[in-house]
């Protein structure tokens, strides 16, 4: 929105796809799938279909970035921040469903524009852009467009800003009234309900907040308690270093989850880490142990959804939160007594005295 708006583009006139859904699917992506064993790649073709077939007025263009790499709080600190070449491909990889036959978005009057993206080197965007939206944007210039690269990632920065504070506030909550929370350890698409299947949602509604770990508050003060020991201690270089766990740091949401599960082990009030991960991804594979290590060596709770699909199984999933609540009910304030106990003096997240 940011960079669209900054090209002068009425932000009425802007058209996302709705969440996921069963019925996107059958009825707007029907046919015109592609082979793919990644569940969120298979989706895309229902919300293509949605933009360029469900919508009342006719889309000039439909915008749809090869992402290359992805800003990252731990760029810097890792090798390097690349995306999924599966997520990275899908919007080629999905067109192809919709000229097989018939240039669908030709017929339609939609101009289909797909910009290799490298978002994670801010001072190539603007050319990778006006290379990919000229042609689509008619009288569009390179010095335009690099103005409204940087307004969005002004407002990427700012949106990101405003959910860690308001992560660093539920963790102060937490730690003055001593009660749990939740970590969702997961890849960005499984906040779309229709990827993720709303577990969290469902185990917010028995009263423990939820933190994303894409989200979680990087604070100095807060890193510093976390992690600053190890830092001292020569184990780690940052507390943002992850190469006491993960050596192979070059994909930017593997990169995070390992982070993640590192940051939810040290925290005492995150009582309890939800992994999410779907059907078959090839990615996620290799980062179930250390994963699942790290959070139980330090006490937490840990629960895994390892094959999320296009099916929702919905009693398997209830019995599977009632379990995760039970455990959390019983066992939550001795894990958070034992998790302060091994603690540094001096939390951030409590007030001072």
């Amino acid at each position: 929105m940011g960079f669209l708006g900054a090209l002068g583009v009425d932000p009425r006139n802007i058209v996302f796809s709705s969440d996921t859904s069963e019925e996107q699917g059958r009825q707007f992506g029907k046919g015109r799938g592609t082979v793919d064993c990644c569940y969120p790649v298979k989706c895309i073709s229902g919300h293509y279909g949605e933009l360029v077939f469900g919508q009342k007025q006719k889309l000039d263009v439909l915008l749809s970035p090869m992402i290359y790499n992805l800003p990252s709080f731990l760029s810097g600190h890792v090798a390097k921040s690349l995306t999924c070449p599966r997520v990275m491909a899908a919007p080629e990889n999905i067109k192809a469903g919709f000229i097989k036959e018939q240039d669908a978005f030709a017929e339609a009057g939609i101009t289909y524009a797909s910009p290799f993206v490298s978002l994670d080197e801010p001072l190539l965007v603007p050319k990778q852009l006006f290379s990919g939206m000229r042609d689509a944007i008619p009288g569009l210039t390179y010095e335009e467009t690099a103005r409204a690269a940087d307004a969005g990632f002004r407002a990427l920065r700012d949106f990101s800003d405003r959910l860690r504070k308001k992560s660093r506030e539920v963790l102060e909550w937490c730690a003055r009234e001593d009660r749990a929370c939740l970590m969702v350890i997961a890849r960005p698409y499984h906040m779309d309900p229709g990827i993720g299947h709303e577990i969290e949602v469902d185990l917010q509604a028995y009263g423990y907040p939820i933190l994303w770990m894409q989200y979680f508050p990087i604070d100095a003060d807060l890193m510093d308690w976390a992690f600053g020991e190890d830092v001292r201690a020569g184990h780690i270089k940052s507390a943002f270093d992850i190469r006491d766990v993960w050596p192979s740091s070059y994909s930017s949401n593997t990169n995070e989850i390992l982070w993640g599960a590192k940051a939810a082990a040290r925290i005492p009030w995150i009582a309890c880490v939800v992994r999410m991960s779907s059907y078959e991804c090839g990615m996620d594979q290799p980062t179930y142990t250390p994963v699942q290590q790290i959070v139980e060596r330090s006490g937490t709770l840990f629960f895994s959804f390892q094959d999320l699909d296009s099916t929702k199984p919905s009693g398997s999933v209830k019995i599977r939160v009632e379990t995760i609540t039970h455990y959390l009910e019983k066992y939550a304030a001795s894990i958070i007594n034992r998790k302060k106990a091994a603690a540094p003096p001096g939390c951030p997240l409590l007030p001072r005295a």
